[in-house]
């Protein structure tokens, strides 16, 4: 999108989701920002879902944590490490070799302590780390010309 900020696209990207979704969304991504200071905040607007990375850097493969949002839900997702993250609440879904992700029923859960657990065990192995020192950044990395519905489609 020419002419915008990055900051302009991404509210873009989250305007297209239900008023309920977008400000989860919102909400959530507020909530990790606080809690990963330094952090990259890498967008890509695909095809499924809305993704929105927490990284050290500009690199995609070195994200720890996403935020996926879809017609109907924000998903946490843990992407460094995921099957390896002690889990005796046994929050985390999926059964991916890198992946495993916690849907948010609401944003607040993001301040549950056994997510705030998993999320310092995941910072913890994290490699590289995030640099607490270094100021946010946000990037727009792709955008899909191609996307399914971003709100719900009635049945």
């Amino acid at each position: 999108m020419p002419g915008l900020t990055p900051q302009q696209q991404l509210d873009s990207f989250i305007d297209k989701f239900t008023p309920d979704v977008a400000s989860q969304a919102r909400e959530a991504m507020e909530k990790m920002l606080a809690r990963l200071p330094g952090a990259s905040m890498l967008v890509y607007d695909n095809y499924n879902a809305l993704a929105i990375g927490f990284a050290p850097g500009e690199r995609t493969s070195e994200a720890i944590f996403s935020l996926a949002v879809f017609p109907r839900w924000v998903t946490l997702c843990f992407l460094k490490n995921g099957p390896a993250l002690p889990d005796p609440a046994r929050l985390l879904k999926g059964s991916g070799t890198t992946a495993r992700h916690i849907r948010l029923d609401k944003p607040a859960m993001l301040d549950d302590p056994a997510v705030k657990t998993l999320m310092k065990e995941a910072l913890r192995m994290a490699d590289p780390a995030i640099d607490k020192a270094q100021p946010s950044r946000l990037m727009i990395k792709s955008v899909s010309a191609k996307q399914r519905p971003r709100r719900p489609v009635a049945k």
